[in-house]
């Protein structure tokens, strides 16, 4: 570890954030110092390897003693979306992640607290909002614009000129055809093939995606 590493806390401690702590320890830019976890059943210190904070109001301790940035490593997204603004309002910056083997083109725009995981591809022009996960093996080519929260699953795949709007979760192995919208606070199943525009807040699955029922709890 750089001696001059900057401190970080990651907010999750379930799976996917472990994930991310190995990216952030691969790049070794950053010391995690906690995690937070305010569910009582959670992973332990010692499988995360760094405190685990319970109370949210410790945070604030933690940001005077000098550890100003942060990585929301909880992968749905209306939850990693509002602990984001919570995050801000506390006055942490938010950090990204991406992993040493992912490929990221010089001339994709990544905002603040993206995660890209190993073996992702984010090609040239693609334009990535903040606390997007381009997850494991995943791929997001030329010119897709994805808003913030977005999430796009292990194996899934946008070709070409996607849209997909804020807080839209696209599933494991799912694939989107060149130039489709899909909108905000939706769902792709796994599998799922997108060969058409998607509305907001809807469940689409199979080969074609076709809309499945309406998402009636999720507001963005």
């Amino acid at each position: 570890m750089p001696a001059k590493s900057s401190k970080l806390v990651i907010w999750g401690a379930g799976g996917h954030a472990t994930v991310v702590a190995d990216i952030v320890r691969l790049n070794g830019r950053h010391k995690i110092v906690a995690f937070v976890d305010d569910s009582p059943n959670g992973r332990t210190a010692q499988s995360l390897g760094a405190p685990i904070v319970r109370e949210r109001e410790a945070l604030v301790e933690i940001l005077r003693g000098g550890t100003g940035e942060m990585i929301i490593a909880i992968g749905d997204c209306a939850v990693r979306l509002h602990l984001a603004s919570v995050a801000k309002e506390m006055g942490f910056r938010l950090a990204s992640a991406i992993h040493p083997r992912a490929t990221v083109a010089s001339t994709a725009e990544i905002g603040a607290g993206v995660v890209i995981a190993a073996g992702a591809v984010v090609n040239p022009g693609a334009v990535l909002g903040e606390n997007v996960i381009v997850n494991t093996s995943a791929s997001v080519d030329h010119d897709c614009l994805l808003e913030d929260g977005v999430h796009i699953c292990p194996g899934a795949h946008l070709a070409g000129n996607v849209t997909v709007r804020r807080g839209t979760w696209v599933g494991i192995g799912a694939s989107v055809i060149e130039g489709v919208e899909i909108g905000k606070g939706s769902m792709i199943a796994a599998g799922g093939v997108v060969v058409s525009n998607m509305p907001d807040g809807v469940l689409a699955k199979g080969v074609p995606a076709k809309v499945f029922r309406r998402i009636e709890s999720v507001t963005f």
